[in-house]
């Protein structure tokens, strides 16, 4: 088979990119219209970013059996950082509150499991659907929007869910961590600053010993 024209190539490669940008225009009119809907619940008014969703999937060794887990993924930037990483469709489980974006996500990512539910209830939410302790939990919740306790009920069930020493994955805005660093039942590290997403964020990573 003949290889494209160069001119071919070039146009297919221009409407890939016209695509793109259409994706990218829609994702954010949506995350837009969802926060002043829902603003505690959305949390931010733009998709993660490629540089901090690809910051975000790092922590994950798609070579590890086991789900992964995701908490919020709205329209899949984070997702998409999951794929690309080596983690097959299949093993990734995806938490998402607004039903708009859960069929958004069935459509864009049809072989993983997208679950409508409430992701500070995670036992409940994900009884009977993961059955094997997960590699990683994946968060773009907006964990400011809870009270402390809540979100340390939040990784404590998340480490339940998870191998010893598994990553909870955490993206921030905020110039201090979502949930305290200092603790003896978890350590936690961060990320250098992504200064290209826009606003700038921050991503933690908490493990339990």
């Amino acid at each position: 088979m003949p290889l494209p024209r160069r001119s071919t190539a070039k146009a297919i490669a221009l409407s890939r990119f016209a695509d793109e940008r259409r994706d990218l225009f829609e994702d954010e009119a949506r995350f837009l219209r969802s926060w002043f809907e829902r603003p505690l619940v959305t949390g931010a008014v733009t998709p993660s970013g490629r540089l901090l969703a690809r910051t975000m999937a790092s922590y994950v060794d798609p070579g590890l059996p086991g789900p992964v887990i995701e908490l919020g993924p709205g329209t899949g930037p984070v997702t998409d950082a999951l794929v690309r990483r080596g983690v097959e469709p299949e093993r990734l489980v995806l938490v998402e509150y607004n039903p708009d974006f859960c069929e958004l996500l069935r459509r864009r990512f049809p072989r993983a499991t997208v679950l409508r539910g409430d992701a500070y209830r995670m036992r409940e939410t994900l009884r009977g659907i993961v059955s094997e302790p997960a590699i990683a939990t994946i968060s773009s919740l907006p964990l400011f929007t809870k009270p402390l306790e809540q979100r340390l009920d939040l990784l404590e069930e998340a480490h339940d869910l998870m191998h010893p020493s598994a990553p909870f994955v955490q993206f921030t805005y905020a110039v201090v961590p979502p949930i305290p660093a200092r603790s003896s039942r978890y350590t936690a590290s961060r990320s250098n600053k992504v200064w290209l997403n826009l606003p700038p964020a921050r991503v933690w990573v908490y493990r339990r010993p």
